[in-house]
């Protein structure tokens, strides 16, 4: 027989990983199997479970309430909930009513399930700062007197000579001296064309090099590089409290204390000026302390959200907290990254044009036996689309790239040449005029435009584009309908390119070419005219935006890790309609909370008042207090309804 024992590897790390999770669990099964053993009236065994329940999920929010009493000064709602906690459960004991206990133990259990939800979200900040920590290699091949010598990351200087091989990682920000080659920036910039780079370019960390062997000069410490500034970013943004959660803070705060006070005058003043003995008097204040704790207002907020979340997860939209559902519903402006996000991020053919006497099935049959040996994505997008039209594709020889300019190869003995106009021009001179104007207004649309030659003569021209993607025209009109008072557009491609795009889809404002701090300083000024700000992108280069907007958004199937695990919400699938009912569904959270907490408050108020003028004995204070907790959480979940 295999015996099983606690003390594994695997529950010491999720010990250590989830304390807080593991303590709200714990607590909730002594809380449950305590109230079972005085529903068949075993009053000893509960006496033992639920005080280890008061111990085991009150420890963090007594630890922390009294450090805000002793080191700020300050009284919180944590040390609230524990201090009417415990007085249900001096109540429960004074007069032997031992269900008083549960009732305290359940206020324990809402905070510890409450501290299980913080420690959640700080793991989630470290992991985006882990995943963002691995976009550079640890090592780098630095040339010292013609030799290789592996060196770390943190151990580079500037001036150091570093060579990059195909397929590798940039180590850091650099020059190129030596060598040529085309670079995947998709990490920086998020455009899903490789960008050509030779001598005297600059490289960035953590983007991937192509098929060329370079040489670099670092020019600035590894800690400076641009990778290390998003990750800084992100971590500033992730960490900067709102407005609305310090207001949360402040109000906590001020509450617990005019209760803590309220609470000791009652248990004296009616002694002194009213004569009453002092059972009653402390009676009366206990009471005071059980119905005025905010259950029924924390109440008010949570299930709501919650069952906001759960709705979102069926519709495809995933929540990683309900505050961030509460915000969509107030977004006021949104801001949309263009590559993977409105655009699909895969170049594809859009349209091919044949010269005089070809025809564009023959033009993709010759390009696509070239292409099938290239490894550039313009190239792999040709050879796909002949694949696709199912055409015979020759066998192509001799295939050679010329990188930042074409490839060369021959196909039934013709000399083919594909790349640039001037690349191809170089060798023909008879380019037509009518293809001329065609590449032209291609290249105005911001697409890339491919010529095709072979023994010297053109056979035509082939557009190749980011295609938009097939709901994005739908969602900015969607949007503008439910009121979003100003959709932006941010991108690091070319103006050309994303003024064209911008224009399909019905966008009027567009900031082009940015780099990933640019981005932030976008999101900051919108910010500032707007207050609230969501921020959709895929992207690494879009994670600090994501981390500063008030919301960040972030494509399920097409984001990269970095992207999903800043971003606050996530459109699964990439389904990009998905951000209009995201909104809808914020704005049906913020109204049932604003008429829960109408609802708490009343509640409370009149429970108060029953307490002083009716004389409301504690088991009725306690079911109108818990009453209205009930009704209020109920009232949350019909956001569970489609």
């Amino acid at each position: 027989m295999t015996s099983y024992s606690l003390n594994t590897p695997n529950f010491n790390q999720l010990l250590k990983e989830h304390p807080d999770a593991i303590a709200a669990t714990l607590c909730g099964l002594l809380v449950f199997l305590g109230w079972l053993c005085l529903q068949f009236s075993w009053v000893g065994l509960s006496l033992f479970l639920l005080p280890a329940a008061y111990v085991i999920g009150g420890y963090e929010s007594a630890k922390e309430g009294l450090t805000t009493l002793f080191a700020e000064k300050e009284l919180d709602v944590d040390l609230l909930m524990i201090v009417a906690a415990l007085g249900a459960a001096g109540l429960g004991f004074w007069r032997q009513e031992y269900h008083l206990l549960v009732d305290g133990a359940v206020l324990i259990l809402i905070f510890a399930i409450s501290g299980a939800l913080e420690g959640y979200a700080m793991q989630r900040t470290n992991r985006a700062i882990r995943s963002l920590m691995s976009l550079t290699p640890d090592t780098a091949r630095v040339i010292l007197h013609g030799q290789e010598h592996q060196v770390s990351i943190d151990k580079l200087k500037v001036g150091d000579r570093v060579l990059v091989k195909p397929g590798e990682l940039i180590p850091t920000d650099s020059i190129i001296i030596e060598g040529e080659s085309n670079l995947n920036e998709a990490s920086i910039t998020g455009e899903s064309l490789p960008v050509e780079k030779t001598v005297g370019d600059e490289v960035f960390a953590g983007t991937i090099n192509g098929t060329g062997a370079i040489t670099l000069k670092v020019h600035q410490p590894p800690e400076s590089s641009l990778i290390q500034r998003v990750i800084r970013l992100v971590q500033q943004a992730q960490t900067e409290a709102p407005p609305s959660q310090l207001f949360i803070e402040r109000f906590e705060r001020g509450y617990a204390k005019v209760i803590v006070l309220v609470g000791i005058l009652l248990a004296i003043l009616p002694r002194v000026l009213l004569n009453w003995d002092w059972e009653t008097t402390i009676y009366r204040a206990l009471i005071f302390l059980v119905v005025a704790s905010p259950c029924a207002l924390m109440a008010a907020i949570m299930p709501t959200l919650l069952s906001g979340v759960a709705n979102g997860a069926r519709q495809g939209i995933l929540f990683k907290s309900g505050t961030q559902l509460e915000i969509m519903g107030k977004v006021r402006a949104i801001a949309f990254d263009k590559t993977g996000t409105l655009t699909t991020g895969k170049p594809q053919v859009v349209e091919i044009i044949p010269a005089s006497g070809q025809s564009e099935s023959s033009v993709l049959q010759i390009a696509g036996a070239i292409e099938a040996f290239s490894e550039h994505p313009i190239g792999n997008a040709i050879a796909q689309t002949a694949q696709d039209h199912h055409l015979s594709v020759p066998t192509a020889t001799n295939v050679r790239s010329q990188t930042g300019f074409g490839i060369i190869g021959e196909v039934d003995t013709k000399q083919v040449k594909l790349g640039k106009a001037a690349f191809v021009k170089s060798e023909n001179s008879d380019f037509a005029e009518d293809l001329i104007k065609e590449c032209d207004r291609l290249e105005s649309e911001g697409k890339t435009v491919v010529w095709v030659a072979a023994d010297n003569q053109i056979l035509g021209i082939i557009a190749i584009a980011d295609t938009l993607r097939p709901a994005a025209a739908a969602t900015v009109k969607r949007l503008k309908q439910l009121g979003i008072e100003q959709i932006i557009m941010l991108t690091g491609d070319n103006e050309r390119t994303a003024k064209s795009v911008a224009q399909q889809l019905g966008i009027e404002q567009v900031y082009a070419e940015l780099l990933p701090e640019d981005k932030v300083s976008v999101i900051h000024r919108l910010q500032q005219q707007y207050q609230t700000v969501a921020m959709v992108g895929d992207g690494i280069n879009d994670a600090p935006a994501l981390a500063t907007a008030s919301v960040g958004i972030a494509m399920g199937a097409a984001g990269s890790d970095v992207a999903l695990e800043t971003a606050d919400i996530v459109l699964m699938a990439d389904r990009l309609e998905k951000l209009s009912q995201a909104i809808n569904l914020g704005r049906r959270a913020d109204k049932i909370v604003k008429q829960n907490i109408v609802f708490a408050l009343s509640a409370i108020v009149l429970l108060l008042i029953a307490n002083f003028t009716a004389n409301i004995t504690l088991p009725l204070g306690v079911i109108g207090h818990e009453g209205s907790t009930v009704l209020v959480t109920l009232s949350g979940l019909r956001l569970l309804r489609n």
